[in-house]
C-alpha cells in the first residue's frame, strides 16, 4: 500500500476523532449554557463566557439534533 493511501486513512481517522470530540464538546457546552440560563444568567454573560455571540448562544440552545 502506498504511503499516500496510508496517510489518507490516518488523516481520515484523525478527522473522525476530531469530529466526535467537537460533537461532545458542543453537547457539554450546550448543557452548561442551559444550566446557566436556568440559574438566571443572562444570555449576554453566557455568550461572553463561551466566546460566542448572543445569537450563537441562542442557536446553540435551539439546536435539537440527536446526539
Amino acid at each position: 500500500m502506498s504511503d499516500a493511501i496510508k496517510g489518507i486513512r490516518r488523516a481520515a481517522k484523525q478527522r473522525a476523532r476530531a469530529d466526535e470530540s467537537k460533537r461532545k464538546a458542543t453537547e457539554e457546552l450546550r448543557d452548561y449554557c442551559r444550566a446557566a440560563q436556568a440559574e438566571g444568567v443572562s444570555i449576554s454573560r453566557i455568550a461572553q463566557e463561551a466566546g460566542l455571540s448572543r445569537q450563537g448562544v441562542y442557536d446553540l440552545l435551539a439546536d435539537q439534533r440527536p446526539s
